[in-house]
C-alpha cells in the first residue's frame, strides 16, 4: 500500500474502493512492527484497531460513517481510554487500567476515528526529550541518536515515521509544539478551555491542553473542530462556539505580523533557525504583509513563571498517587507512613520527583507569597502584554525552539538547560492563547526546523487559515 501524507488521500481511496479500513490499520501496524526500535508506542491496540476498523467499513458499505471514517490515530500516555491502561509513562501508575475515556477521545470515536495504541511521553508529561519516560527513550526517526522532543516524543514521533495518520499530545509549556519542531511535523496547542481536559492525567491544570500532531494543516484542523467544545465534565471548558476550522483555510487578505526582537537576539538562538525565521519574515514582507518588530521586556520572566507555576501545580496534582488506591505500590514497606515514602520514592522518576520537591517549596507557608503569589502576579503580566499586542497584530511569529534536536544525554545532567528548550513556547502556555509549530526547512545536520505561529484566544480559525498560507509561502 502506498504512504498516506493526509487524511484526505486516505478517504479518497476508500472512494475509489482502492482500499479499506482493515488494509488501511493493517498497513499502519506493519509500521509499527518495522519501527518498533523507534519506541514510539507504549501498547498497540491490534486487536482493537481491528474490530473498530471492521465497524467503520462496514458503516462505509452501508454509507453511514463518522467523518472521521478511515483516520488512524494514536494517543498519548497521559490520556484515558476505557479499557486500557494509561501511566503517564511512570512505574507509579503501572497496570492502571482507564474506567472511562477522555471526552476528546471519545467525539474522535463517535465520528469513527480508529484509535491504535498509546504513545510513549516523558513522565507525566515532564520533559522536553522524552528521556524521562519509565519505558525508556524515543528515538527520532530523523536521526535515531537525537531526541524526539518532549513531553509528546512518541506522539510526534508516530506521526513523523508514518505510523498513525494523526497523533494526540498534550502541551503544558510547549509539549505539543517543541517536539514537532524537532520531528518536522504539524503541532498545535489550542487556547486553554478550548478542549476538554477530562480524562488527561493532569500535571498542571491551569496550562495543560491536549493537542494534536499532523502531516498537513487540513487534518489538524479537522481533528480540532470535533475535539473542541464545552464539555459538562470540565467546568473549565469553554462554551464559545466552534467553527468548521477544517473548511475555513482559505487566507486572502493582508496580514499584520509581529517578530519579538528579544527572541531573535538570544545567545541561545542556533544561526540557522535565525536565518531560516527572519527568511519566512522577509517572503511575507515581499507578499505585501505588515511585519515589525516589537519588544516583549518580560522575556526573561517567562521561564521562572512558569516553572514555579507549573511545580506547584504538580506537587498538588500528584499527590494523591500514593500506593492506596491504585498503581505501584512498594513491596518493602514495614508501616504506613514507610508505604507512602518508599511508593513515592519508587514510584516516581528523578524528573517528577525534583519538580514535585520544587513545588512543595514553593507553595510552603514561608515561601507561599515570595515565589507563588509573585508568580501568579507576573503570569497576569504576561498575560495581559501578549494579549494587547494581539490586539495590535494579527499574528506573532517566533522561532519554536532555541536549537534543532540535541543529542541524547546532552543535557541530562543539566536541568536548567533542559527547561532552556521552552524558552520559546512557554510565552503561549503562560497566557493561554493557541500556537502552532510548522516545518521551517533544515539545518545542516539535516535536523528540521520549527516556526511558532500565535494568535489570540479562540481566533483557532484565523491560526489554520494563516498557517495553512504559510505552508503554501515556504514549500
Amino acid at each position: 500500500m502506498e504512504k498516506f501524507i493526509s487524511f484526505d488521500e486516505i478517504k479518497k481511496s476508500l472512494e475509489k474502493k482502492e482500499t479499506d479500513c482493515l488494509q488501511i490499520v493493517q498497513y499502519y501496524l506493519n509500521n509499527i512492527q518495522t519501527k518498533a526500535h523507534l519506541n514510539a508506542f507504549v501498547e498497540v491496540y491490534e486487536q482493537s484497531a481491528l474490530a473498530q476498523a471492521d465497524l467503520v467499513d462496514q458503516k462505509l458499505a452501508k454509507g453511514n460513517a463518522g467523518k472521521l471514517a478511515g483516520m488512524v490515530i494514536g494517543i498519548k500516555d497521559v490520556l484515558c481510554y476505557a479499557g486500557h491502561e494509561a501511566n503517564a509513562s511512570s512505574k507509579i501508575l503501572k497496570g492502571f487500567e482507564s474506567q472511562f475515556t477522555t471526552t476528546a477521545i471519545q467525539r474522535l470515536l463517535d465520528e469513527d476515528a480508529i484509535i491504535i495504541g498509546r504513545l510513549n511521553c516523558d513522565e507525566f508529561g515532564m520533559g522536553s526529550s522524552n528521556e524521562n519516560s519509565a519505558h525508556g527513550k524515543v528515538l527520532n526517526a530523523a536521526d535515531e541518536n537525537r531526541v524526539p522532543g518532549g513531553s509528546s516524543g512518541g506522539s510526534a514521533v508516530a506521526v513523523q515515521a508514518n505510523l498513525c495518520t494523526v497523533s494526540l499530545g498534550t502541551d503544558t509549556g510547549g509539549s505539543v509544539r517543541q517536539p514537532a519542531a524537532f520531528t518536522g511535523v504539524i503541532g498545535m496547542k489550542p487556547t486553554y478551555s478550548r478542549v476538554s481536559r477530562w480524562g488527561l492525567i493532569a500535571y498542571a491544570s491551569s496550562f495543560d491542553c491536549i493537542g494534536i500532531f499532523s502531516q498537513t494543516v487540513k487534518d489538524n484542523a479537522l481533528v480540532m473542530e470535533i475535539m473542541a467544545g464545552h464539555d459538562e465534565y470540565d467546568s473549565t471548558s469553554s462554551r464559545k462556539s466552534v467553527v468548521p476550522y477544517s473548511e475555513l483555510l482559505h487566507f486572502g487578505k493582508k496580514a499584520k505580523v509581529a517578530y519579538l526582537k528579544e527572541t531573535l537576539e538570544s545567545p541561545a538562538l542556533q544561526p540557522e533557525i535565525k536565518a531560516n525565521t527572519l527568511a519566512v519574515l522577509e517572503k511575507l514582507k515581499a507578499e505585501g504583509h505588515t511585519v515589525e518588530e516589537v519588544d516583549f521586556p518580560l522575556l526573561d520572566y517567562i521561564l521562572p513563571t512558569y516553572y514555579i507555576l507549573t511545580t506547584a501545580e504538580s506537587s498538588s496534582n500528584l499527590s494523591r498517587f500514593d500506593g492506596v488506591k491504585y498503581g505501584y505500590r512498594t513491596p518493602n514497606a514495614h508501616n504506613l507512613e514507610s508505604m507512602y515514602k518508599l511508593t513515592r520514592s519508587e514510584g516516581f522518576g528523578e524528573e517528577v520527583k525534583r519538580r514535585i520537591m520544587i513545588g512543595t517549596f514553593v507553595l510552603s507557608a514561608s515561601y507561599h507569597d515570595a515565589y507563588f503569589t509573585k508568580a501568579q502576579q507576573v503570569r497576569r503580566l504576561i498575560k495581559d502584554f501578549t494579549e494587547n499586542l494581539l490586539n495590535d497584530f494579527d499574528y506573532i511569529i517566533m522561532p519554536t525552539t532555541p536549537t534543532t534536536a540535541f543529542k541524547f544525554g546532552e543535557h541530562s545532567g543539566d536541568p536548567v538547560a533542559m527547561y532552556l528548550e521552552d524558552l520559546y513556547t512557554v510565552q503561549a502556555s503562560v497566557s493561554g492563547v493557541p500556537a502552532i509549530s510548522l516545518p521551517n526547512g533544515k539545518d545542516a545536520q539535516g535536523m528540521p526546523i520549527g516556526l511558532q505561529v500565535i494568535c489570540n484566544s479562540f481566533k483557532e480559525a484565523d491560526l489554520y487559515a494563516f498557517s495553512n498560507y504559510l505552508t503554501e509561502l515556504t514549500s
